[in-house]
């Protein structure tokens, strides 16, 4: 395969995780117990019964795989603070043997010249919020600014990004309205406090880590082009419900400072906004996170019943369908597919960054690609072509957007590690790295090499 074509200088090159699919170590130095650790124990809520008890035991054997990471040859790494190991029942003073955790993990990545990319929230709230009320509870926000006070305080000269939350679309989505991922709350359009209670999380965390630190502050979204099934005004209209719901509904709030229009879901106000909210939720922000993996096809629902067969929606998927929403699911034939089912488009990268640019305009701020990456069926001795394909075709989609204009200043690889895939368990592997989960062994795989030799071209 060709080598890349040449990115801009000072480009990121780094691969991501997340505290709760790597850690393990749940019981560990104090660690309170967090929304997914009561959510794993429910039978039937992750596929095998799988939990994220061990993981990847990273707790314990951080050097080896930060040493996986500077034989990449990467220069950034993207990992995610456990709340619950900072502050056991989500208020109060810091539990110190968290923090030191994360210090010794963050000045290892400095001493290897691997720029830290910390986000304080990957899904994994404190269960004792979640009692009372979780992200639907305004209090919850506030804790969240106290929380980013106590690690901005011990890692503010050291971190080079500070990305507030994760995903907040997928978590408000899942755990919230369709109770598919933790807290397991089934509440459908009842779940837009908890979009709005995110985004005000955000919006009180920047101004505290603008005191604390000397690093940039972003939020990351998953985003996603949404294509119509066809061409009638009925399916236009249902792709742009759709992408009102998962593109901006956490985008405009923040680069327009103001909500989109949801009248297609039937919503004429937000009641739980309060005077000065959207305020701060849009005070400007240093970069944008953009998590991307497939695009989306919709058309307007016919009363039918979701397809047979693995979700096209990425994360979120079929499970929107048969509740009233403005549109179902349509598959997208034509494309190969992941292990998860997820069709590999990689021109719906650049469609993606460069409708973000004509959306947004001089509001959006430099983007990130925080995650990006495969599933596989992958083994050790087993090739993973399949994922230097995906990664080769996506970085050259990449190319083409930063050559169309579109200010791209780095790529995370989702992921460094096989892990804990929420829902699914073990089931599905994306990283780099094999992980035999009964032994821990880590071993680099085929895609591994492929991106280690594509790196040593940019330099």
């Amino acid at each position: 395969m060709d080598a890349l074509p040449r990115f801009p200088a000072g480009f990121r090159w780094g691969t991501a995780t997340a505290s709760y699919q790597i850690e393990g170590a749940v019981h560990a130095d104090g660690r309170g117990t967090s929304i997914w650790d009561a959510f794993c124990v429910q039978p039937g809520r992750v596929k095998n019964g799988d939990t994220g008890e061990t993981a990847c035991d990273h707790y314990h054997r951080w050097p080896e795989d930060v040493a996986l990471m500077a034989g990449l040859g990467t220069d950034a790494y993207r990992f995610s603070v456990a709340w619950p190991r900072v502050q056991p029942d989500g208020r109060g003073p810091a539990n110190a043997k968290g923090l030191d955790f994360y210090e010794r993990l963050v000045d290892a990545l400095l001493e290897h010249g691997i720029a830290p990319f910390l986000t304080l929230y990957h899904w994994d709230l404190p269960q004792a919020l979640e009692d009372l009320g979780g992200w639907t509870a305004r209090d919850t926000a506030h804790r969240f600014a106290d929380y980013t006070a106590l690690v901005a305080d011990r890692l503010g000269d050291r971190v080079a990004a500070w990305i507030t939350l994760n995903e907040p679309f997928v978590h408000m989505t899942e755990g919230y309205g369709l109770g598919t991922h933790a807290p397991g709350r089934t509440m459908l359009l009842d779940a837009l406090p908890a979009a709005h209670h995110l985004l005000l999380g955000h919006g009180l965390a920047v101004p505290v880590l603008r005191e604390r630190v000397t690093g940039e502050v972003m939020l990351t979204n998953n985003c996603s082009p949404v294509w119509p099934a066809a061409g009638t005004p009925a399916d236009r209209a249902a792709a742009d419900a759709f992408d009102t719901l998962q593109n901006r509904l956490f985008n405009d709030p923040v680069l327009l400072g103001r909500y989109p229009d949801l009248s297609a879901y039937g919503v004429a106000e937000l009641p739980f906004v309060r005077d000065g909210d959207l305020a701060l939720i849009s005070a400007p922000i240093d970069g944008l996170g953009v998590n991307y993996y497939s695009p989306t096809r919709v058309a307007a629902p016919a009363g039918a019943a979701p397809h047979e067969g693995p979700s096209v929606m990425g994360e979120v998927g079929d499970r929107l369908q048969g509740v009233g929403l403005p549109f179902e699911d349509t598959p997208i034939e034509g494309y190969p597919v992941t292990a998860f089912g997820w069709p590999v488009v990689p021109d719906a990268l650049h469609e993606l960054l460069t409708g973000l640019r004509a959306r947004y305009g001089t509001a959006l701020p430099p983007i990130t690609i925080t995650e990006n990456g495969c599933s596989s069926h992958d083994e050790p001795g087993m090739s993973d072509d399949d994922r230097v394909a995906y990664l080769d075709g996506h970085l050259r989609a990449l190319h083409r957007a930063i050559t169309d204009g579109v200010d791209v200043r780095g790529y995370f690889v989702w992921s460094l590690l096989d892990n804990f895939e929420w829902a699914e368990g073990y089931s599905q592997r994306f990283g780099l790295v094999h992980v035999d989960f009964e032994t821990q062994r880590r071993t680099p795989k085929a895609s591994y090499h492929w991106f280690r030799t594509q790196l040593e071209a940019q330099r």
